[in-house]
């Protein structure tokens, strides 16, 4: 079926069934930012494969709401398929809530999936249509009606960290749980983030492509844990470890009645945007529900000494990998054929001869000339092209190794620049140089500094849209709670930044229909002097790999952007270096020369 025609199947569902409006979200049943195959319905009804965005659709119109990564993609994914963008975030847009206040009538009925909106959305989208005395009704995915040929849910085995990867066993977390739990007079903990349930275990899986997740839920109590997932995923040894920590398994889907169950006496922790809706009103209703961010989202983000190391040795293995693409790109651009997509994959050639390498850690963006300008562009083989051999090449990637993940961005240049490629590219390197030198006092927070890296660009009357960075998961998410770099504020990211924190530095500048620039380097948050002012923080640079010197115009660099990138530099080399073949250490020395 065509995009129209699944949009008309939908609303003769919506119509025999009574619904006014019929919201599509991005989310699976964990709230997840990436999903899996058989929850990828808002892409299914739209035709948009961003990994955010909201599609509402009503009797006579269909909507999409994504943000500044994918305006120009959603753009192009859109055209001719009658499905109207809203840019999130853009003057004169509602949001999603507004916009269904406003279009649902009198006494109407608005439909979702409860499953996959998350408790604080459905509460919020509850509140937005009662002026209309209408209703909500989350029991249906009609989606799954009309999905044909849908995908099963994922069976791929899980596997296990030990504690030389995670530093801490998992009675050693549920211990700290239980504590934040009684700080909050909580009897019983209701989790639904596949993140957390797999740090709290040490298990890892392969359900959603890229990320080392579980699709599991978890309740915790003083005395146990109940964990929800498809058994057949564990070894005997790893439910044999479980059992001895007090975790008993349970079906996947079982929560929904089993939370039903609870005492009318609990007082139940619950994270308001971690958990879905449907799972929320499953709660008896006679119990306390106390509303705050699961404690484990603080507990992952600082990362102990353990993961430390184990993550300074994944980057610095993916810094060999990145350096010698680099070089292999260098020295073969324009005399072998080079398009997006084999680029991509030999980059992943050199992180598959690394140790410990398991799988790219996010779907790779390699967008060459224009396409480098779309901020979250992926190659298919109906947009791939060559490689330009007079221009600059954006490749965004990451490596999952059992030592941690990493995420990367390096714009690569060949041939022939303009003035304004090179003047872009070196505004965008002071932008990260800026942020990453910052010290600053325990209490801030990441939009406390988030100018610092835009400054550079503002100054030119230029502008990036999008965060600046965000947390880092281990092995796990890449875009990690619950604190980043970004300008507009976010109630999920107002935690100060703590040390052993880990966010990415990535600014950049894109210029449709020319290209695209962005230089990402990870940070790793140390202490500092402490004074009579307080502790201070200040960043390490933990991203191992060149910065392109073709691009950069020494004279618009301050002395000490050129002694910080200087710095860098020879931080690579030393690191890097002698991980190389003979000729590759001397390009190597070469492209981390002192300017």
């Amino acid at each position: 079926m065509s995009i129209a025609e699944r949009i008309t199947a939908l609303r003769a569902l919506m119509a025999d069934r009574g619904y006014d409006v019929y919201m599509v979200p991005t989310d699976d049943n964990h709230q997840s930012e990436y999903v899996g195959e058989h929850f990828k319905a808002r892409a299914f009804i739209t035709g948009f494969t961003g990994s955010a965005g909201t599609a509402v659709i009503t009797k006579d119109e269909a909507e999409l709401w994504t943000d500044g990564r994918y305006f120009i993609q959603a753009a192009q994914q859109l055209e001719g398929s009658g499905v109207k963008l809203f840019k999130m975030g853009e003057p004169g847009v509602p949001t999603v809530e507004e916009y269904i206040a406003n279009v649902i009538p009198e006494n109407g009925t608005l439909g979702f999936d409860g499953r996959v909106v998350a408790m604080g959305e459905g509460q919020a989208l509850v509140e937005a249509v009662a002026p209309k005395n209408a209703k909500i009704n989350y029991s249906e995915d009609l989606i799954d009606l009309i999905w044909e040929d849908r995908p099963a849910l994922s069976e791929k085995p899980a596997f296990a960290l030990g504690e030389e990867y995670t530093g801490e066993s998992t009675a050693s977390k549920l211990a700290r749980i239980r504590e934040a739990m009684k700080e909050h007079g909580a009897t019983v903990h209701v989790i639904a983030a596949l993140d957390d349930v797999c740090w709290t275990t040490n298990l890892r899986g392969d359900d959603i492509e890229y990320f080392p997740l579980l699709l599991s839920y978890a309740v915790i109590t003083m005395d146990d844990m109940k964990l929800y997932i498809d058994e057949r995923k564990l070894t005997d040894e790893m439910k044999e470890n479980l059992a001895k920590d007090h975790i008993s398994l349970r079906p996947y889907n079982a929560i929904y009645e089993d939370v039903k169950e609870l005492s009318s006496s609990d007082v139940i922790l619950v994270d308001p945007a971690r958990l879905n809706y449907a799972l929320y009103n499953n709660l008896p209703k006679e119990a306390k529900v106390v509303e705050a961010m699961n404690p484990t989202v603080l507990m992952k983000a600082m990362k102990n000494d353990v993961e430390i190391k184990n993550i300074i040795n994944a980057h610095i293995k993916d810094g060999v990998a990145i350096t010698r693409f680099m070089y292999w790109l260098k020295k073969n651009i324009g005399k072998i054929e080079i398009t997006e997509i084999s680029a991509a994959e030999k980059l992943e050639e050199f992180r598959k001869e690394q140790e410990g390498y398991l799988w790219q850690s996010f779907e790779p963006i390699c967008g060459s000339g224009e396409h480098g300008a779309i901020v979250h562009y992926a190659a298919t083989e109906e947009t791939n092209v060559p490689v330009v051999t007079d221009g600059l090449f954006l490749t965004d990637t990451g490596g999952g190794y059992m030592e941690g993940s990493t995420d990367i961005t390096r714009t690569f240049a060949f041939g022939k620049l303009s003035d304004q490629m090179k003047e872009d590219f070196t505004t965008v390197l002071k932008c990260n140089l800026h942020l990453a030198r910052a010290v600053f006092l325990y209490g801030t927070t990441g939009y406390n500094l988030d100018v610092l890296a835009r400054i550079p660009a503002w100054e030119r009357g230029l502008n990036f849209n999008h965060g600046t960075g965000h947390g880092v998961g281990y092995l796990m998410n890449i875009h990690e709670a619950p604190t980043g770099f970004r300008c507009a504020i976010r109630d999920r990211e107002k935690q100060p930044i703590e040390a052993g924190m880990i966010l990415t530095d990535e600014p950049g500048l894109y210029i449709e229909g020319s290209h695209g620039i962005r230089t990402e380097n990870e940070l790793l948050v140390r202490e500092g002097q402490k004074t009579e002012y307080g502790q201070f923080l200040y960043f390490e640079p933990i991203t191992y790999a060149p910065i392109d010197l073709d691009a950069v115009i020494p004279e618009q660099l301050t002395q000490e952007d050129k002694d910080q990138l200087n710095a860098y530099h020879a931080k690579v080399y030393e690191l890097v270096g002698p991980r190389l073949n003979d000729e590759e250490r001397e390009w190597l020395k070469e492209y981390t020369r002192a300017i």
